[in-house]
């Protein structure tokens, strides 16, 4: 977005719902870029059960952010699959693969970084 991209956000606690969705993405994230880009701004999320979320509706709509359509199950449409394939093929030729949860968040976030 913008020519640029934020850090790799990494949710800590498993799962992710909507409350969590709703504070750790929409509000940091979302709105701030709706602000930067006016009402151009068309918001891309996918069916994933935490992005359709009554608290996550409200949000988006309480900050009067268009969402775009989605059609269900169409994961080569979106274009962040690519970027977890990306991320995968990154990892997987590692000499040494991460074993550990921190590992492996310390491994993301540097293929993350050097990401072109």
């Amino acid at each position: 977005m913008l020519g640029s991209r934020t850090d790799l956000h990494i949710f800590d606690a498993g799962s992710v719902n909507g409350p969590l969705y709703c504070n750790e993405i929409l509000l940091p994230y979302v709105r701030l870029f709706r602000g930067a880009m006016g009402l151009q701004f068309l918001f891309m999320d996918d069916n994933a059960p935490c992005h359709r979320t009554v608290a996550a509706e409200q949000l988006l709509e309480s900050a009067d952010i268009e969402r775009m359509d989605w059609p269900a199950r169409s994961p080569d449409l979106n274009p962040i699959e690519h970027v977890w394939d990306f991320l995968g093929r990154r990892l997987a030729p590692r000499t040494l693969p991460p074993v550990t949860i921190r590992e492996l968040r310390l491994a993301l976030q540097d293929e993350w970084a050097a990401m072109p």
